[in-house]
């Protein structure tokens, strides 16, 4: 018998224990490319040629829980962006009623355990961007009974009560009404998520929350210079805080040299009428056109290792994850070109010195107990007081 090999050994420890991935937009791809026509996206079956995911791609990756991201774009706002928010929760739960075989909704790290003992994929939901709230703590409240188990406090863009990492300095941080959200996040249960904030957002959140933070889908700005990253300081107050910081697979945040390459692809899509995160086959044609004249930097499985291996570092193994963009991201690196890459990962990690105990905490059980932990806070928080009804109005003066 041939010995094993370092992908043999990572396929096997993601049989026991699966991948926790903290970020991935295939509901928003759906909205986007067939306005949730479930039948022309078929996720059962290979769409390799649409989407990063689907069923057969998940199981090849050795995923065993999904964060599903209910996103919606910046520039909706008020109503328009709670609408657009509900409108993605349905297609999650149309994917679960779909299919049941190989997904299970979790609401709670007791409801991860339950799906990893039935083979089936945990599925749970976050919402990316505080515009889903529309400044009001019972719309948030609402979003946490309908199951959504984090909340990005921004998006590509300020809000009225938190700084955005890739927007100019608006409240400085959090404001006033921007604390009384995360306090209430905290009695709710509901994750903190920082990825996408300006740092001293970070900063203002971590000074605030008593419960663990999440970084959805966040990596190491030490290695790669861009504002969508974390610092170090951040990173070594995550043993303080117990949250975990779960790294992203997108080149333009991984890579230094994708960096000044993105900026000008950007500008590109700009100028030919599309967003840059438009990810339809009319903008992804543009995108293609750009770089066969732009030959883009290409990020590899040993680009994310680097990033891991730093975060490790700073924060430890107990404060790290992945969380990978997926259908959130026009490219990807080389070896993580779909959801059924992380095998490849967890190689490449092996062969670096990593033991199985540590990668086991890396894919699945830092994110349980995060989860775990921010309901114990809940139920300490709810006895100790009651809802907030608290405005922006009142707190901020607007």
């Amino acid at each position: 018998m041939a010995p094993m090999t370092s992908l043999d050994e990572a396929r096997e420890l993601l049989r026991e224990f699966p991948v926790v991935d903290g970020h991935n937009d295939l509901p928003w791809a759906l909205r986007q490319q067939v306005r949730y026509d479930l039948d022309a996206r078929d996720i059962a079956g290979h769409q390799n040629a649409h989407l990063h995911t689907d069923l057969p791609r998940l199981r090849e990756g050795g995923v065993g829980a999904q964060f599903w991201s209910v996103y919606v774009r910046s520039d909706l706002a008020g109503d328009a962006a709670v609408s657009a928010t509900l409108e993605q929760i349905d297609c999650v739960r149309q994917l679960l009623a779909r299919y049941p075989a190989d997904l299970r909704a979790a609401l709670t790290a007791g409801d991860m355990e339950a799906a990893r003992g039935e083979g089936r994929i945990a599925s749970l939901m976050g919402a990316e961007g505080g515009h889903s709230i529309a400044d009001s703590l019972a719309t948030l409240r609402a979003l946490y009974a309908l199951g959504v188990r984090y909340m990005t406090l921004t998006h590509n863009d300020n809000i009225a009560w938190a700084d955005s990492a890739t927007d100019e300095p608006g409240v400085g941080g959090l404001s006033a009404f921007g604390r009384e959200v995360v306090r209430e996040m905290n009695r709710e249960g509901m994750l903190v998520d920082l990825s996408h904030v300006a740092a001293t957002t970070m900063r203002d959140a971590l000074d605030t929350s008593v419960a663990p933070v999440l970084f959805s889908h966040s990596s190491a700005r030490a290695v790669c210079d861009h504002p969508r990253n974390i610092p170090d300081d951040v990173l070594e107050r995550l043993p303080g805080n117990g949250g975990v910081a779960m790294v992203t697979f997108v080149p333009k945040f991984v890579l230094q040299a994708a960096v000044d390459w993105t900026a000008a692809a950007d500008e590109n899509m700009r100028e030919h009428g599309f967003h840059p995160l438009d990810t339809t086959s009319e903008a992804m044609k543009v995108h293609r056109a750009f770089e066969e004249s732009h030959p883009r930097p290409v990020a590899t499985v040993a680009t994310v290792a680097d990033h891991l291996d730093h975060m490790r570092e700073v924060a430890g193994i107990d404060h790290i994850g992945i969380g990978g963009d997926y259908d959130g991201t026009a490219f990807t690196p080389d070896g993580l070109n779909d959801v059924s890459g992380y095998p490849n990962l967890i190689a490449e990690l092996l062969d670096r010195g990593w033991s199985t105990s540590d990668l086991a905490k890396l894919t699945w059980r830092n994110a349980v107990r995060v989860l775990g932990a921010a309901e114990d806070v809940a139920r300490d928080e709810r006895s100790r007081r009651g809802p907030s009804n608290a405005t922006l109005e009142q707190l901020d003066g607007q």
